[in-house]
């Protein structure tokens, strides 16, 4: 579905910015706000980092983005979503790869005790080092 058809099917006006957002969020990865600002401005110029937090905001309420928030880290925006996947942080430089889900269907794991919730989505984070920072530390 066309980026503009996405936000349209969730009720959000197309504007410049939420497609140059989106453009960015498509090309994968796990990006902080930052570097989003960056490329967006790098696609339609001049656009302030809190109207980029805008848009990035409308996107994870309408479900078109995911964001995380890796303990100790800033927060990382995604474009995949609804798929109740899992993330591997390395402790060294923070990188951040998906994991599919871990056992079966959502919400992938059953908690001891739902205190009365109806669960439907479980959010893991898998902590270790990425194989560059392994081989950093083997040197």
């Amino acid at each position: 579905m066309a980026a503009e058809e996405q936000l349209r099917s969730r009720g959000l006006r197309v504007t410049r910015p939420r497609l140059a957002v989106l453009d960015v969020l498509s090309h994968g990865g796990h990006r902080g706000v930052d570097e989003i600002a960056r490329e967006v401005r790098d696609r339609i110029g001049s656009v302030s980092t809190q109207a980029v937090y805008d848009v990035l905001n409308a996107l994870t309420l309408a479900g078109l983005a995911r964001r995380i928030e890796p303990a100790g880290g800033a927060a990382r925006y995604e474009a995949r979503t609804g798929d109740n996947h899992h993330h591997v942080v390395c402790r060294d430089c923070g990188q951040v790869d998906d994991v599919d889900c871990t056992v079966g269907a959502a919400p992938c794991l059953e908690p001891s005790t739902t205190h009365g919730f109806a669960i439907d989505e479980a959010e893991v984070t898998f902590w270790g080092l990425c194989p560059a920072c392994q081989d950093g530390r083997a040197r």
